[in-house]
């Protein structure tokens, strides 16, 4: 009698102890996956000189798998141009001059302080046809963030002080503050029915105190493009504001389109609606 007590007492604890690493294992899986979904990426192209496509994040396998922009056809000579607008410099206004005398739509991603402290400079970007999109409310990094109100407040905040002061709604495109970005940050977007947009091609322009010179940056800008390019620009570059022009005019001289987001977006649909395995 007292061995098979012994034999039931000895039984109870491995199982206790084959329960207990059972649930050590599923606790480690699920903060691996929970962790891996929030390790920050940071965004990047590797620059060609030959007129092809950079290779754009090639780390994030998982891109693949959500909504995004990032290139255009790479058989099509289009350009489309974006800004990033954290705050004025007295250069958005001369930037906006060369667009339209230029006949040339882009995206300004703006921040709430751009929003807040510039909203003339937000009027004449929506009157004169460009997108105005999403950079977040105060440029915080989202990349570390699970919870659905943070995000909200971020992206959804920056878009109802908008819609407050424009009385439609702000395009759903969003650009991650700093290029960090992460899978967390991907299904959010998805969820929330945002559209995460990158670049493949951006330059250093947004040092202020170290500007590079005009013939530097068209130098780099040109030898750079390529069909189907996102081309991310700082307002708040003097540079950016002085070349501009006879950047537009290189562009076109060399072949190129310059379209908006929204033709890039509707190609993309068309082309997966159209696909064969569609």
């Amino acid at each position: 009698m007292k061995s098979n007590t012994v034999t039931a007492l000895c039984l109870l604890c491995l199982a206790g102890l084959a329960f207990g690493l059972i649930m050590l294992t599923v606790s480690s899986s699920n903060q691996a996956v929970s962790v891996t979904a929030v390790y920050a990426h940071n965004w990047y192209y590797k620059p060609r000189q030959d007129g092809g496509q950079p290779i754009v994040a090639d780390d994030a396998v998982f891109l693949q798998n959500y909504p995004h922009l990032c290139l255009g056809n790479a058989q099509d000579k289009t350009i489309y141009l974006t800004f990033d607008c954290g705050y004025d410099n007295g250069y958005t206004a001369g930037i906006l001059d060369v667009l339209k005398a230029k006949n040339v739509k882009a995206a300004f991603f703006v921040t709430g302080h751009f929003l807040d402290s510039s909203p003339a400079l937000i009027r004449r970007m929506v009157d004169e046809g460009h997108l105005v999109c999403n950079h977040s409310n105060t440029h915080k990094d989202l990349s570390n963030v699970t919870s659905p109100q943070v995000f909200l407040d971020e992206i959804q905040g920056l878009a109802e002080k908008y819609e407050q002061l424009i009385g439609q709604k702000m395009p759903n495109y969003v650009r991650p503050p700093e290029g960090k970005y992460s899978e967390s940050f991907l299904k959010l977007c998805q969820e929330y029915d945002y559209i995460p947009v990158f670049w493949s091609f951006a330059y250093k322009d947004w040092l202020n105190d170290a500007q590079p010179s005009h013939e530097e940056a068209i130098q780099t800008i040109l030898s750079r493009t390529h069909p189907g390019e996102i081309a991310l620009l700082h307002s708040t570059s003097a540079t950016n504001a002085a070349i501009l022009g006879e950047v537009i005019d290189r562009w076109r001289a060399d072949g190129y389109t310059i379209k908006t987001l929204d033709d890039l977006k509707n190609e993309q649909l068309q082309s997966q609606n159209t696909s064969p395995s569609a």
